[in-house]
C-alpha cells in the first residue's frame, strides 16, 4: 500500500478535455511546434520556451513579457500574467 493509500487521499482523475490533442495556430506553432499536443504538453513546451527566452519578469514573476513569437499569441500585449496567458493561449488551439 502506498503512502497516499494509507492516508487515505484520492488521487484526482486526469480531465480528458485536457488530454485531447489540440492544433496549435500558426502563431502559437512557431513557439510549440505544428504537431497536434495535449494542452498539458502544450503549457510544458510554452513554459520552457519561456525560461529558455528568460521572458519570466525579473521584479514580478507571474507576468510574462512577451518577444517578437509571443506577441502574435498574447493579442499584441508586451506583458501578460500567467493566468491571462492561459486564456490568450486557449484562443489558438482548435480541434
Amino acid at each position: 500500500m502506498s503512502e497516499t493509500e494509507k492516508k487515505g487521499a484520492k488521487k484526482r482523475p486526469s480531465n480528458p478535455a485536457f488530454m485531447k490533442a489540440m492544433k496549435p495556430s500558426e502563431a502559437l506553432a512557431k513557439i510549440v511546434g505544428n504537431e497536434p499536443l495535449p494542452r498539458t504538453e502544450i503549457t510544458k513546451k510554452l513554459w520552457e520556451y519561456i525560461k529558455q527566452h528568460n521572458l519570466q519578469d525579473a521584479k514580478n514573476k507571474r507576468n510574462i513579457n512577451a518577444d517578437e513569437n509571443l506577441l502574435a499569441v498574447f493579442d499584441g500585449k508586451n506583458q501578460v500574467s500567467m493566468f491571462e496567458m492561459t486564456k490568450l493561449v486557449n484562443k489558438h488551439l482548435s480541434e
